[in-house]
């Protein structure tokens, strides 16, 4: 079958790791010329998610940060496993990035910190036995009962779960709210328990050598260039068409080039079509040390898309749940950039972690639920020796600040690091501190939670949509089973899946890793919540 199927042309929508994770199946596993394989992106570069920017004059950006995780990240392992290092000759990218996890592992000495500047003592998780009844009655709870429930509406009559450390901890690290989906708390839970043992520490968080975009998408986008897959850029496709009847067959692509000129892609018998049917960044906009970063609520670019072609056919799932409720799923990140390691090196004393092995810092009684990460450094390949970055994020951004009186999205990248200075209690060496900033970027994203917005099992479509001849979804807005969104996995899942099923190949896909079934790890977690 495959010699026959060798020169159709294969169109993926969206420009991020699912599309040029699904390119390499292509090439690899599929004997696909890379020629005949065409990602069209909106924006002026590849990465989707998954970036990493700036310049020592004007600072560097990470808008988020993706954790990756050794246990379950089943897919990804296996497919950079063959995508070779940009750094070391010989190696793979999956060997870079354990080699180096394992150089600098990851032990948390400040997971929490309270208002007065103290390290809380983290390793009991607080709960009572309410708390216990609600989470195992969760677990044993079947997904078809949870339709649009809320992690607050399952919790509502043990208020205080949401003062546990857990939740401070568990909310932090994957970016919950109290009004995200129960079916992705619960999907969480049962992918990550092993983690539900070591939530302290955060010692199972994966780290990259240098930022997502190049100790990730870089070497992949090296790899599929060298094979001749086609990248068009600032390309916007904006409707599909579909043909008449029963089966779902795309039959065209309508797009506009650098929001000018409108064109057209003819498929003809053979080709396909795999789009990102949602980004959780669609729309981010940034700021600067003077200037807030805008909320800008649009419609999204991809959630458009996703609606016009849901509407059409039957089966295409709903994304309304997802991108109608922007002050629901925003959050709000900075980065900065620092001349000098000054402050790191203050923080390193306060927090008793070196760069890159602390993870995420959280002030829990911060009302802008605000959290930090300090990488390893240097972070980006462009960072001189005499710059030092880090990331930190809010979850709560239409509240004022403890010390300043804003929101955090009404601040400047000045206001939003005062405001974390204070937290840490360096108000008495604010002075220095700022002296040697270079920049601190904020960047507003009005989407980056709406894969965990409250739904029903429906609202998520398949990857392969029953009918589908030649067409696939692949976003972290598609239904996997036992699968948990907002990972590079659940993005290199989809791909992997969509490929093979419309390729018709016959090749093992690995499974999700079935944690929640092993004994020792449901007796650590079980103990764990006796803490």
């Amino acid at each position: 079958m495959m010699n026959q199927i060798d020169n159709r042309n294969v169109y993926f929508v969206g420009g991020g790791l699912a599309s040029m994770a699904g390119a390499a199946y292509l090439i690899r596993d599929c004997k696909l010329n890379g020629e005949n394989i065409h990602i069209l992106e909106h924006m002026d570069i590849l990465g989707g998610s998954n970036d990493g920017s700036g310049n020592p004059k004007d600072g560097f950006l990470c808008r988020g940060g993706r954790m990756l995780n050794e246990e379950t990240y089943e897919n990804f392992w296996e497919l950079f496993s063959s995508i070779p290092s940009l750094e070391q000759e010989g190696k793979s990218v999956t060997d870079e990035i354990l080699a180096f996890d394992d150089a600098h592992p990851t032990h948390s000495n400040a997971r929490l910190i309270d208002k007065n500047g103290y390290v809380l003592d983290v390793m009991s998780m607080g709960f009572n036995m309410n708390d216990r009844k609600a989470m195992l009655k969760l677990m044993m709870t079947p997904e078809e009962d949870l339709d649009h429930l809320s992690i607050r509406d399952w919790f509502g009559h043990t208020p205080h779960f949401f003062e546990t450390n857990f939740w401070y901890m568990w909310q932090t690290t994957f970016a919950f709210q109290k009004w995200s989906s129960l079916f992705e708390f619960r999907r969480y839970m049962n992918r990550m328990i092993f983690e539900f043992s070591r939530i302290q520490t955060l010692e199972g968080v994966t780290r990259t050598p240098y930022n997502q975009y190049e100790s990730v998408i870089l070497p992949l986008k090296k790899y599929l260039e060298g094979q001749g897959v086609n990248f068009d850029l600032k390309c916007t496709v904006t409707d599909l068409d579909f043909k008449e009847g029963e089966e779902m067959t795309v039959t065209g692509i309508h797009y506009t080039k650098d929001d000018i000129t409108s064109e057209f892609i003819q498929l003809k018998e053979g080709d396909l079509c795999m789009v990102t049917n949602g980004c959780m960044t669609d729309n981010a906009a940034l700021g600067d040390f003077k200037t807030p970063a805008p909320m800008k609520p649009d419609k999204p670019v991809s959630g458009e898309l996703w609606r016009k072609i849901a509407a059409k056919k039957d089966g295409l799932g709903n994304s309304a749940p997802f991108f109608n409720k922007p002050e629901e799923s925003n959050w709000e990140s900075f980065t900065v950039t620092m001349k000098g390691n000054h402050l790191l090196n203050k923080i390193e004393r306060f927090s008793r972690n070196v760069p890159g092995s602390g993870a995420l810092m959280t002030f829990k009684d911060s009302k802008w639920l605000m959290s930090i990460v300090v990488a390893a450094q240097p972070h980006f390949k462009a960072q001189t020796e005499d710059e030092t970055i880090f990331w930190g994020n809010a979850l709560i951004t239409n509240v004022e600040g403890d010390y300043v009186k804003k929101a955090i999205r009404d601040c400047s990248g000045e206001e939003i690091l005062i405001e974390l200075l204070h937290h840490l209690h360096f108000e008495d060496d604010l002075e220095d501190i700022m002296k040697d900033v270079i920049n601190v970027i904020p960047c507003m994203m009005p989407y980056v939670d709406a894969q965990f917005q409250p739904r029903a099992m429906t609202d998520r479509p398949q990857v392969v949509p029953a009918g589908s001849t030649n067409f696939a979804m692949i976003s972290q807005f598609v239904e996997i089973p036992e699968d948990m969104v907002f990972t590079e996995e659940y993005s290199v899942r989809a791909a992997r899946i969509a490929v093979y099923t419309l390729m018709g190949l016959n090749k093992r896909i690995c499974p999700v890793t079935p944690h929640q079934y092993d004994i020792r790890t449901l007796l650590r977690a079980l103990n764990t919540s006796f803490r």
